[in-house]
């Protein structure tokens, strides 16, 4: 079990010193049942209701149980990175060092302002990186993951051990969680807001990251995303702005590439505004999308659960999350300078998030809820954008060895770009 570790090139500098090692953590929620019974769970119309427990790189320790077979051996004095990702299907998870600061150093591949933490809230699908020196006495210590925002509290241990620490096993006195309900939503908001860009830090470049000025930038476009649960002939959807997405029998991208769209799905059946209307309609959704337009989207959660999204082909420049409902007033409090470039954003009960992004990236794109359930039941959406030059500039051609299917199965392959 792990994860694609990604390092910079040798010529990109990284804005910390190289650590002595680099461990990968998968945090998670985990049910009891298997993939194959959920589905039909869910295929049923019903929910998968709430998990069973925390998982940290697929085990589930417990304090004083059973030796657990050590996650990180570290040396003293030493620092190490910690590549953190919650790979569960749901649950908001807040992880914690016993004994030891965590420096924030990298955020969905964004290198970020390095503040310190004793404990970091992670949404469905998000990604970190930190730095945890090695600067306690030796012997073993817990890495604690703990469930946030959740009716069932739950958490899960693993042991970061001393290479010198002789077995000396780790205190019972777990590190507490941070606060729950409203006082928790604050904390996690007043977290998130310090997370800040480093300006002067490169990232896939050698140029700074802070040489690009989003916060000068004219938007061009704003798109409200408003999710809602609903009943359709008794089974359970969810959706966005009134549509749940169902998938074609064509896949979307082929459809349009083959220029049969028309036959396969309708554009824009998701509106830039949601309406009060509680009707929904369930239908393939791809909201047609001008190449390099600058645009802001917002997502609106009535809901009384946190929601998190994520954007397939595009960062994103988080910029503001507040309660309430957004309007364009709103927009004097966005973080128009250092915000945070990443591909998922979270929302807090009856709240709002904004991120802006340039459009730059032509193809199909799925934007989705980060949790399971709800995008398998349609809570998503694809941004079809096109390149008016057909220009392999800007989108390869169709692979020659992909295989057809649906309605454009047996048909000769369009022009290619050139």
């Amino acid at each position: 079990m792990g994860m694609l570790q990604i390092h910079s090139r040798d010529l990109i500098p990284v804005p910390f010193d190289t650590p002595a090692d680099e461990f990968a953590v998968l945090l998670g929620d985990w049910y009891n049942k298997g993939h194959k019974t959920l589905k039909k769970i869910l295929d049923s119309g019903a929910t998968i209701g709430l998990p069973n427990g925390i998982h940290i790189n697929g085990q589930s320790g417990k304090v004083g149980s059973a030796p657990l077979t050590p996650l990180a051996i570290v040396e003293p004095g030493k620092t190490y990175r910690y590549r953190v990702c919650n790979v569960g299907l749901r649950t908001s998870i807040n992880f914690r060092f016993q004994s030891h600061i965590m420096k924030l150093v990298e955020v969905e591949g964004s290198h970020t302002v390095q503040n310190v933490y004793d404990s970091l809230d992670l949404h469905a699908g998000q990604c970190v990186s930190v730095l945890v020196t090695a600067d306690q006495a030796p012997k073993d210590y817990y890495l604690v993951a703990s469930s946030r925002f959740s009716k069932k509290p739950l958490s899960s241990v693993a042991i970061i051990r001393y290479a010198n620490g002789k077995g000396a096993p780790a205190s019972p006195e777990l590190p507490p969680p941070p606060p729950e309900n409203t006082a928790g939503i604050a904390w996690s908001v007043n977290q998130f807001r310090s997370y800040r860009w480093n300006l002067t830090a490169s990232a896939a470049r050698p140029n700074p990251q802070g040489s690009y000025h989003y916060g000068k930038i004219n938007i061009t476009r704003t798109i409200k995303i408003a999710n809602s649960r609903y009943q359709v002939n008794g089974k359970l959807r969810f959706g966005i702005n009134g549509v749940s997405h169902i998938e074609s029998e064509t896949p979307l991208k082929l459809a349009e590439y083959f220029g049969l769209a028309d036959k396969a799905f309708n554009y824009d059946l998701v509106k830039d505004e949601p309406s009060n209307d509680k009707k929904v309609v369930l239908a393939p959704s791809v909201v047609n999308a001008t190449f390099r337009n600058f645009v802001e989207i917002i997502f609106e959660n009535n809901e009384n659960t946190i929601q998190t999204w994520h954007l397939d082909g595009y960062s994103f420049f988080a910029v503001a999350i507040e309660a309430g409902k957004w309007n364009p007033e709103k927009r004097k409090n966005y973080n128009l300078l250092d915000a945070v470039s990443r591909h998922t954003i979270h929302v807090y009960p009856k709240s709002w998030a904004a991120v802006m992004t340039t459009l730059d990236n032509a193809g199909m794109w799925n934007l989705r809820s980060d949790m399971a359930e709800r995008a398998y039941l349609g809570q998503q959406l694809y941004f079809s954008v096109l390149s008016p030059a057909r220009s392999l500039r800007d989108e390869y051609n169709i692979p020659l060895t992909q295989q057809l299917c649906g309605i454009v199965q047996n048909l000769p392959k369009p022009t290619p770009y050139s």
